[in-house]
């Protein structure tokens, strides 16, 4: 039987027959030859069709190919340095699975369309070559991911999606209906549940789907994004920081070592991804402060970033910048205050960048019970739906910390996107819940 292949193992079988199943992502027409080009989801294959070569039913219907018709190629492959991928197919037999009818032709055309329209066709938009570059290099990062964790000592472990309190304040909540008339959440973070498994594993990290009810439009924003979320015990501010440091250089490294061709394709500069090296600048919440005011913002001490003020921070920098010790007034109820100052806390926001903005926030947390009661009471949360997360401070409370990640955020920074809605194979938005 003839071996089928995937197009990027093509260059163990060259000078052998093989089969290829895929779609058609273009064919060109040069009089007696055809040259129809595969994809796989693997890579780009081009076909050389000869009609002298060929049973004259066969080069008609190859010639007559159209776009995104499933087919299944058998040919010789053998090496052709200006092939897409370094190999050609001499073509020998093809069969059309699913002919995609010219009555109703493949509806994404290489002209330039509106970026609605590409969206409201996200489903066929994935195939195009700059969408397949985009979502593995985030399979990248995802996998570089969960290998810096699971070689640090980490143990992942799930959190709920659905939630009975909110983590971060209850204006950004989807509440649904749960049972006998009962109100649960989406999750906007595994982190409260991430500290109960850190009291039991040491050092633990979730990575799942979050979700935030923000009516927001920005360049950076969806409803439902992927985050990953460290927690360990026995740390504080400084630890926090150097994991992300350290996950962040892996993060970037893989992907520059893994996905070269894609980030090719993007047209990303990677100079300035090999220019992410540890150990990143650091500032304090003052500092920047004064640095922004400096440039002409209208910032005032005690207001949370803008993302014009993100971008305002970082443009100096050449790789990520820490900003920590932000004003308790704005930051979550969890936080630490800072031992010198009240009025501070013990967090820190990653900015990437470019003007890519905070793709990490975390941070030490409270871990004193009288106090995070307090806190729990300023905030004004509901006291008994944190009874749970309130034990933690009763039995073995020690100071730990943690951090969040968006991996869209990352992604997007990554690969230089200028819209975020790219970096997820189905994007949620404000206005946009399909396909």
């Amino acid at each position: 039987m003839t071996p089928r292949i995937t197009i990027d193992e093509a260059g163990k079988h060259a000078g052998e027959t093989v089969q290829i199943a895929g779609w058609l992502y273009n064919l060109r027409r040069s009089g007696k030859i055809a040259f129809p080009i595969l994809r796989d989801g693997h890579g780009l294959m081009q076909c050389v069709a000869v009609k002298s070569s060929l049973p004259e039913e066969l080069f008609e219907t190859v010639k007559n190919l159209t776009q995104e018709s499933s087919i299944i190629v058998t040919g010789k492959v053998r090496a052709e340095q200006r092939a897409p991928g370094g190999y050609e197919m001499d073509l020998e037999g093809l069969e059309v699975v699913q002919r995609v009818t010219e009555a109703d032709p493949y509806p994404i055309t290489p002209k330039d369309h509106g970026t609605e329209f590409l969206m409201d066709h996200r489903h066929l938009w994935l195939r195009s070559q700059r969408q397949h570059a985009i979502i593995r290099v985030r399979h990248a990062v995802i996998k570089a991911v969960r290998d810096y964790f699971d070689s640090h000592g980490f143990t992942l472990v799930d959190t709920p999606i659905f939630t009975p309190a909110a983590c971060e304040g209850t204006t950004t909540l989807f509440e649904v209906d749960y049972f006998d008339d009962n109100k649960a959440y989406l999750t906007q973070s595994g982190q409260l549940y991430n500290e109960a498994t850190a009291m039991a594993f040491g050092k633990t990290y979730c990575f799942g789907p979050t979700f935030r009810a923000e009516k927001s439009k920005t360049r950076r924003h969806l409803t439902e994004f992927w985050m990953v979320e460290p927690e360990m015990a026995y740390a504080g501010l400084e630890d926090v920081k150097r994991v992300a440091e350290e996950m962040l250089v892996y993060i970037v490294g893989h992907v520059l070592e893994t996905r070269a061709e894609e980030l090719k394709r993007l047209e990303r500069d990677v100079a300035k991804l090999e220019a992410i090296q540890a150990p990143f600048a650091r500032m304090s919440y003052d500092e920047a402060i004064r640095i922004l005011q400096a440039k002409g913002s209208e910032i005032q001490w005690g207001s949370d970033f803008g993302g014009a003020d993100e971008t305002l921070l970082t443009e100096d920098q050449k790789g990520p910048l820490m900003v920590d010790r932000f004003p308790a007034s704005f930051k979550a109820f969890y936080f630490e205050p800072a031992p010198d100052n009240p009025d501070v806390v013990l967090g820190v926001d990653v900015l990437a960048p470019e003007g890519y903005g905070e793709i990490i926030g975390g941070g030490q947390r409270i871990y004193d019970l009288d106090l995070l009661l307090k806190r729990i009471e300023d905030h004004k949360l509901p006291k008994e739906a944190f009874d749970w997360y309130i034990d933690l401070r009763k039995y073995g409370a020690v100071p730990h910390g943690g951090f969040g990640m968006g991996i869209e955020r990352c992604v997007a920074w990554i690969c230089g996107l200028e819209h975020i809605r790219e970096t997820i194979a189905f994007p949620r938005m404000l206005y946009r819940l399909r396909p």
